[in-house]
């Protein structure tokens, strides 16, 4: 029986194979540790917000927050029940993430909280459609499914921002729009 350092050098080089030949759990632990991330940003602006839209932020990150930590718990899980290993520790969530943070971005406007928002949602859609499509070629529905609910729920995120914002649904999200 292994003991737990030996374990866990496993579970590093399993992790290491994965994501040099992309698999939905490596995928999926990308997903982890950007929801992970999200959640501290969301958090930050929702303590930080200011101005005639700090009420709206404050109500509406904290319940983002709220949601984005159950959906981490639910898909956790259903990673362990596939057989995968999960990012548990604040330096796998930054290897792993593709969010970026800054610590000056709670100074910022409520409209750029908002919006740093809504393109991380954008980001984080661009690995859910690839852990979908992933986890769909390894058979593993019940992780496909739960991706097609959680890109549900984002996109939902994304249209509530920008409606608030008074945007087009894509306005300032893709890269046509941060050119001109």
């Amino acid at each position: 029986m292994k003991n737990a350092a030996e374990k866990y050098a496993a579970e590093l080089k399993q992790s290491e194979h994965d994501h040099h030949t992309p698999t939905a759990g490596a995928m999926i632990g990308h997903i982890i540790a950007n929801l992970k991330i999200h959640q501290a940003k969301l958090q930050q602006g929702r303590f930080y917000a200011q101005g005639e839209a700090s009420p709206f932020v404050q109500a509406a990150f904290g319940e983002m927050a709220e949601q984005e930590s159950e959906l981490v718990d639910e898909l956790a899980l259903l990673m362990l029940d596939e057989g995968e290993v999960i990012p548990t520790t604040t330096a796998e969530f930054q290897q792993y993430t593709m969010l970026e943070e800054s610590g000056q971005l709670k100074y910022e406007a409520a409209d750029v909280l908002l919006m740093t928002a809504a393109k991380d949602f954008t980001t984080q859609n661009l690995f859910i459609t690839r852990g979908i499509k992933l986890a769909e070629k390894e058979t593993k529905y019940p992780l496909q499914t739960f991706l097609i609910k959680l890109l549900s729920f984002n996109q939902r995120q994304i249209r509530t921002i920008q409606t608030y914002l008074g945007h087009e649904l894509t306005e300032g999200l893709t890269e046509e729009d941060e050119d001109e």
